[in-house]
């Protein structure tokens, strides 16, 4: 059944195999399964031996490793050491990875007389990605029909998580507490909960952007490293970022922000933000719109130091009367309003009175950072009815460094009148004081993050 090593010549492009198929197909019953196979086991073989018994031909798809959403340190192998265990096994007779997350496309490059999921699949309503109703229109456009098998069920994900799990016990321990006690059907159903709700962001609108280099060496006259400039990326970030995660599970999401009079900057931020949010954008004739500028060492890739384009005096004049309207205007009709304060003049008394005043649910994060020193702390905010911050800025702002950290949440929450205080903690995790629940703590769920760039931001936006 198995071979020693995956046979190469199985293993083909997507366009390479659907060439080859082309030529072969003629009088012969081409059969198609697809999946991650991430950790290959004894039901991935009975499913691919009953589909090949279907046919002449088994093609398997692989899902390649930039679109496995399996959560962190997946998939556990790659996908040519995927494809090269799917080789090895004698029922499959050609193997392809995928140049997309979802199995559509593969469907009508390949054109399989039989499409073949496993039984688990059969009720589309189980399938909270809506994946395998797309894969049967798919399936039903190039002639074929899609069929299911009926064997022993196992799931890789189950199998690693349970067995080859990488977290720390703490970690598995939280995990297994909330699929107990919730499920997946519990979290999925709070997370539709959220396509109600009208959500307004509002804070400083920022451009990230990030200037890749290599290192040349120490000038020869001054001590001063020089690089070479390789490559440039920019983001949306400050709370466009925060608006981007939120519009993939609100039904309404809104930016209200302060930009500054350049046409690229608003280009730019027309072009990068989700097309299904709205925008109040004031425009401040005397400043730029925010940018944070990096510059990156490529080989390490660390940052080597940052520069702001930014003018961080208060807001004031006219641009201030008119976004403390237009926070009023939006904080009134919304179910909640999210703060994401960096500290760089934004946010002004007038500006949180009228939020203050009239947001029915307001969730405030302040964050400390090299543009700010330290000045900007949640002291500012009268009321919330959400706090998520660091630890750093939970103790800064009542310059308590060593105290007990949940006495600092309970602090908190006493002097803002405020149920629901939460600190994250890095790799630490989360610890939170809500009313009722009382102190909440939460593990890390990875123990090797691959970027900690808006981290912060995204936690508060879904806490």
């Amino acid at each position: 059944m198995v071979k020693g090593n995956g046979d190469p010549s199985k293993i083909h492009t997507l366009d390479a195999l659907a060439a080859r198929l082309a030529a072969m197909r003629h009088g012969r019953r081409v059969v198609q399964c697809h999946g991650v196979f991430d950790l290959l086991h004894i039901g991935h073989i009975r499913h691919l031996r009953e589909a090949r018994a279907l046919g002449d031909l088994l093609v398997v798809t692989v899902t390649p490793d930039r679109f496995v959403n399996k959560g962190p340190t997946r998939p556990a192998f790659g996908e040519k050491l995927r494809a090269e265990a799917l080789a090895a096994l004698d029922c499959v007779d050609y193997v392809a990875i995928n140049d997309a997350p979802q199995a559509e496309g593969a469907i009508r490059k390949l054109r399989p007389a039989l499409y073949v999921k496993g039984g688990e699949y059969r009720r589309p309503e189980d399938d909270p990605t809506g994946g395998i109703e797309r894969e049967a229109r798919a399936i039903e456009e190039v002639g074929g029909a899609l069929h299911f098998t009926d064997d022993i069920v196992f799931s890789s994900s189950s199998l690693i998580n349970e067995h080859l799990s990488t977290l720390p016990e703490e970690a598995r321990r939280f995990l297994h507490d909330v699929r107990r006690t919730h499920g997946a059907p519990g979290v999925l159903n709070y997370l539709r909960g959220a396509q109600a709700l009208r959500v307004v962001v509002v804070g400083e609108a920022i451009i990230d952007e990030y200037q890749y280099c290599e290192a040349i060496g120490k000038s020869s006259k001054e001590p001063m490293l020089t690089v070479r400039r390789l490559s440039c990326e920019r983001f949306a970030g400050g709370i466009l970022a925060v608006v981007n995660h939120l519009a993939d599970f609100c039904g309404q999401v809104e930016a209200v922000s302060i930009v500054g009079a350049s046409e690229s900057t608003a280009s730019f931020i027309g072009a990068n933000l989700d097309g299904r949010a709205a925008k109040t954008l004031i425009g401040r004739p005397d400043a730029p719109t925010i940018i944070k500028r990096r510059y990156i060492d490529s080989y390490y890739f660390q940052k080597l130091f940052g520069v702001y384009e930014m003018d961080d005096s208060p807001l004031s004049g006219e641009p201030e009367a008119r976004f403390v309207d237009a926070v009023t205007i939006a904080a009134g009709r919304a179910d909640a309003v999210i703060v994401v304060d960096f500290g760089h003049g934004v946010m002004t008394p007038a500006v949180i009175e009228a939020l203050c005043a009239n947001a029915k649910f307001l969730a405030v994060n302040v964050q400390s950072n090299a543009g700010n020193q330290g000045y900007n702390t949640l002291s500012k905010y009268p009321r919330a009815d959400l706090v998520c911050v660091t630890e750093h800025e939970a103790r800064l702002d009542l310059r308590d460094l060593r105290g007990d950290l949940e006495a600092v949440l309970e602090r908190i929450a006493r002097r803002m009148g405020c149920p629901r205080v939460i600190a994250t903690r890095g790799s630490r995790g989360a610890i939170g004081r809500e009313e009722q629940a009382g102190i909440v703590t939460i593990p890390a769920l990875t123990s090797s993050p691959r970027d900690r760039m808006g981290a912060g931001d995204a936690f508060h936006a879904f806490a």
